[in-house]
């Protein structure tokens, strides 16, 4: 399945479950706290070496946000579309593991 059939299928489950669309119920607190549910399922996978759910725990997040940002109004693919174009542009270095961006 093509990446932009797959978000809009996330979106159809987030319709279907009343999370978003006419009858969805979520907010952007609960979505919030949501992502940060999964970001904490993520690191425990990543501190306990757990490879099925590192995949399950970004996959987890990366639907929480696909909804989020329908709550908000904006398109997943939109926000994706701004970060790589902001990143994309940016120089900097690695430092212990990290990419630190230079002060441009």
């Amino acid at each position: 399945m093509e990446t932009h059939e797959l978000i809009e299928e996330v979106r159809n489950w987030g319709r279907a479950k009343g999370i978003i669309g006419h009858t969805g119920q979520a907010t952007e607190q609960s979505q919030l706290r949501k992502l940060c549910e999964e970001v904490n399922e993520l690191s425990q996978a990543i501190h306990t070496n757990d490879q099925a759910e590192k995949i399950d725990a970004i996959g987890d997040c990366s639907v929480v946000l696909i909804l989020l940002a329908d709550i908000i109004g904006i398109s997943f693919e939109e926000c994706l579309t701004s970060a790589y174009e902001v990143i994309n542009k940016r120089t900097g270095k690695m430092v212990n593991g990290q990419f630190v961006k230079d002060n441009n």
